[in-house]
């Protein structure tokens, strides 16, 4: 049997001898090759799904404490590199268009638009790019990454759930996800006074994406 412990045998052997010096980095870089190319080969690309809207990027935040005001943001894009078997290889990158924002009221999203708040003049989009992902159940896990927002970058742990994955009507395979987090204003530079029960907004993100 070809164990570790022969081949570093053998190349000790051959590196002994002048003329190794370039073999040995050709059998070293070979080696490095197979192992990235074993890696992608594992892993599918996705486009998340926003053409046929089966993608929403959602938001809550308290209403002076009394109740509860929802919005979303309806243009943004995404890819996963996704890995069925081995999830923690996986990679998700999200752009979203700040200037979307939709909280239902026109005279609400001006002022959410402007300097008081995302400034999206200044900061026409929010990124998201995860770092790692890790498996906590059998269609659970949380990504952890990136999240820049009105020039101020933090990271952010978001806990996913896997809703489903297989074949569609029309010949492609998508996969689902749905997840959701808490952000603190202030720690985005976003201080306009809301009052104290406002302090904190939730992003709720419901992905479905398409193998290409």
């Amino acid at each position: 049997m070809i164990t570790k412990h022969l081949i570093l045998n053998v190349l000790t052997k051959i590196s002994a001898r002048p003329q190794a010096t370039h073999l040995l980095t050709a059998i070293f870089l070979f080696m490095n090759i197979a192992a990235i190319n074993s890696t992608f080969a594992a892993t599918d690309t996705y486009k998340i799904d926003t053409k046929g809207a089966h993608a929403s990027i959602k938001f809550k935040i308290k209403h002076l404490g009394y109740s509860w005001l929802y919005g979303r943001f309806d243009t943004f894009d995404g890819t996963l590199m996704l890995d069925e078997k081995a999830p923690e290889n996986s990679t998700i990158e999200v752009t979203i268009n700040t200037s979307s924002i939709n909280s239902n009221h026109a005279e609400r999203d001006k002022h959410l638009k402007g300097s008081d708040f995302l400034d999206v003049k200044k900061y026409p989009n929010a990124t998201f790019k995860s770092t790692s992902v890790s498996k906590s159940g059998d269609n659970t896990g949380t990504i952890k990454g990136e999240l820049t927002l009105h020039g101020v970058t933090k990271t952010i742990e978001i806990p996913v759930t896997h809703i489903g994955g297989g074949s569609d009507p029309w010949g492609g395979y998508r996969q689902g996800f749905s997840g959701s987090t808490t952000l603190t204003l202030k720690d985005y530079g976003i201080d306009f006074n809301l009052g104290p029960a406002s302090t904190q907004v939730e992003l709720i993100l419901d992905i479905e994406a398409i193998k290409q």
